[in-house]
């Protein structure tokens, strides 16, 4: 197996986790947010699609699905097109409500499809390329798409966790 299949394996397996988690759900559960303040579903499973968009678009030199390809409309939120959840507060975290599963679904599925797309096309020798030399020491294009599959799974487990809290 080559480098690229096991990172697109990476960020399939949040993709799956968070289909399985809105499984069932009305829109009202996936906003349900614990303790009345905590991240919601629809937060947590935006945020990972956002996350995905922002870090990987730049990488591919195309604009984010999120604007290009009209999420950003037909989510209207009442938040500025480059939000992406990073360094929300409570009360902006809870700006983030959908009327619709699917649409979250398919923005999802609309970011992870891109992702794959970018994972397919990296040469072998291109995954210690530099990408952002802000960081000490550098980002290589490798340990940035790590990172993105950590944030991945990593709030997809979060969602599967507030989902467990609804249902006991």
């Amino acid at each position: 197996m080559i480098v690229n299949d096991l990172l697109i394996d990476g960020i399939e397996r949040s993709r799956e986790v968070c289909h399985e988690v809105l499984r069932g759900l009305t829109p009202d559960q996936a906003n349900a947010r614990p303790g009345g303040d905590h991240n919601s579903i629809s937060w947590l499973v935006w945020h990972i699609a956002r996350e995905q968009d922002v870090q990987i678009a730049p990488l591919c030199g195309t604009p984010q699905v999120w604007t290009s390809q009209g999420w950003f409309e037909r989510f209207d939120l009442d938040l500025p097109a480059r939000s992406m959840g990073y360094g929300h507060d409570v009360s902006t975290a809870g700006k983030v409500v959908v009327d619709d599963t699917d649409l979250l679904l398919g923005y999802l599925d609309a970011a992870v499809d891109a992702t794959r797309a970018y994972i397919a096309s990296v040469g072998a020798d291109q995954f210690d390329d530099i990408v952002d030399d802000r960081w000490d020491p550098p980002v290589t294009r490798g340990v940035r798409l790590v990172s993105v599959i950590d944030d991945a799974a990593q709030h997809a487990g979060q969602a599967a966790y507030v989902r467990g809290l609804l249902f006991g």
